[in-house]
């Protein structure tokens, strides 16, 4: 579904010619209510695409996903993309698509979003049913999923 979406006063209009490197900056303005860290350090932004349109303009395509699919903010999100992304320069057009193949998972945050809610940086790195890697003999550490065990 296509939608034109007019720029509302809480998504401010960004100075300057469109830019493809603005969808970025403005994507990691958006944070999950329910988590202090942005959708794009999440890992919940799957892709982000600007196309030219005949009559002038872009239109921005975004594939993304929730971090679970009952999540009782999708619309908040979604509506939230839409407002920041429709508010750059020359965008005429925004399409956000909720998604959930691949399946988010919490391997797909970024280091700093794994810091900052306190997690190891390798938290999420063992795929689901893969067997779990107690580490090397004699190596003083065990690892299992989340956890580190120091001996």
């Amino acid at each position: 579904m296509t939608t034109s979406i007019p720029t509302s006063s809480n998504a401010a209009p960004i100075a300057g010619p469109f830019r493809e490197e603005m969808i970025l900056k403005q994507l990691k303005t958006v944070r999950d209510p329910e988590i202090p860290v942005d959708i794009v350090n999440l890992g919940l932004v799957y892709s982000a695409t600007a196309a030219q349109l005949e009559g002038g303009g872009h239109r921005i395509d975004v594939r993304m996903s929730l971090t679970a699919p009952g999540c009782s903010m999708s619309d908040v999100i979604k509506a939230e993309v839409e407002q920041k992304l429709a508010a750059l320069p020359e965008v005429r057009e925004v399409r956000v698509e909720i998604v959930f193949d691949p399946p988010w998972n919490a391997g797909m945050m970024s280091e700093g979003a794994k810091l900052q809610l306190g997690f190891d940086s390798d938290y999420g790195t063992t795929s689901p049913g893969s067997p779990t890697n107690f580490g090397s003999p004699g190596s003083g550490s065990v690892s299992s999923g989340p956890f580190k065990v120091i001996r």
